[in-house]
C-alpha cells in the first residue's frame, strides 16, 4: 500500500513521540490504522493541531495537546486507545505494541497459540502426560 503524505506526517509525529524510527513503526503494518483511530478519537481539528504543533513544540503547549500526544503514544505502545475501559484496536495491535519491542519480548499469548488462547480449553489429547498437548 503506498504511503500517503498524511501517513508520512503521522509516522513522523509518532516517531517523535515514541522514540522509535519511522521504519520500525511502519514495519508494524498499523500506521494507517492508528492514524484513523487517532483522527476518530481526537477529532479532525485536534488531530490536525497535534500534527502541526508537535513539529514545532514549545513550552506553551496546553493540556489538551499534551493529552492528545500521550494518547497517541499510548496507542503505539499498547495497541489500545486510553480510556475507561481502553479501546483495544485489534489482537494484532496488541501483539505489535511497542512496549514488547522496547522490552525485547514477544507479547504474552501471541506465540505460538495466539492472542486470546488463554480463554480456550486446553487440548489434552496430545502425546506425553496429557498436559498441554499440542493436538491442534
Amino acid at each position: 500500500m503506498p504511503i500517503t503524505d498524511e501517513t508520512h506526517r503521522f509516522t513522523a509525529l509518532s516517531a517523535r513521540l515514541t522514540g522509535f524510527g519511522g521504519a520500525a513503526l511502519e514495519a508494524t503494518g498499523l500506521t494507517d490504522t492508528y492514524r484513523a483511530v487517532a483522527v476518530e478519537q481526537l477529532g479532525a481539528g485536534p488531530y490536525a493541531r497535534l500534527l502541526h504543533e508537535l513539529r514545532e513544540p514549545d513550552a506553551s503547549m496546553d493540556d489538551d495537546l499534551r493529552a492528545a500526544a500521550r494518547a497517541v503514544t499510548y496507542l503505539w505502545y499498547t495497541g489500545s486507545w486510553p480510556g475507561r475501559p481502553p479501546l483495544t484496536v485489534s489482537s494484532r495491535a496488541y501483539a505489535e505494541g511497542l512496549v514488547w519491542k522496547a522490552a525485547g519480548l514477544k507479547a504474552p499469548a501471541t506465540d505460538p497459540e495466539g492472542y486470546g488462547s488463554w480463554a480456550e480449553t486446553p487440548d489434552r489429547s496430545g502425546p506425553g502426560d496429557g498436559i498441554g498437548g499440542s493436538g491442534r
